[in-house]
């Protein structure tokens, strides 16, 4: 017996528009993770973060708050302003801190296997270095190699070790 009144064709149509509850759930969470990774800058890395004003309060009342729930409402808060602004701009200011950060862990574990290979005793790192940077004051790094042997040598604590990074670092990178 076929009701006249309703068929199953009526209704082949009509597809649901725009993004499933599934898809605007994961949006809204990688919003909120955005959301704590701003929670979790440094203050001076927070302050070049593009943002509204109240995203930028929210932000600074979830770094007050340490009890845990109240922690999470407002995180959630925070992914629930997020939603209505743009977040390219502050993925891009993200992109960029986090590419600074790889380079300055490159840097540092450069300038560690020289250091690691000049107190070791490797004067061809030593001469490759001095190569490479042309401009390198020759006399002070060979005095700070030098010293920082004994120094190993002797059981003492690095000091000569860590200013002779500290002068690789500034010759081969300003800094």
């Amino acid at each position: 017996m076929s009701h006249p009144d309703f068929s199953f064709d009526d209704h082949d149509d009509e597809l649901p528009s725009g993004p499933s509850k599934s898809a605007r759930k994961r949006e809204a969470h990688a919003l909120q993770d955005l959301g704590q990774r701003l929670v979790e800058l440094p203050d001076a890395q927070l302050k070049q973060v593009p943002m509204p004003e109240d995203l930028a309060e929210a932000v600074a009342l979830c770094r007050k708050i340490s009890a845990h729930g109240g922690r999470s409402r407002q995180l959630q808060y925070i992914g629930k302003l997020m939603r209505r602004l743009d977040p390219a701009p502050i993925e891009a200011v993200l992109a960029r801190f986090d590419a600074t950060s790889a380079e300055a862990r490159r840097e540092q574990h450069q300038l560690e296997r020289w250091v690691e290979a000049m107190v070791g005793g490797d004067e061809e790192m030593l001469g490759s270095f001095f190569a490479e940077y042309p401009d390198a004051d020759r006399q002070h790094i060979r005095q700070l190699v030098r010293n920082a042997m004994r120094e190993l040598a002797a059981g003492k604590p690095p000091k000569s070790r860590r200013e002779l990074f500290r002068a690789l670092r500034a010759t081969a990178y300003g800094h």
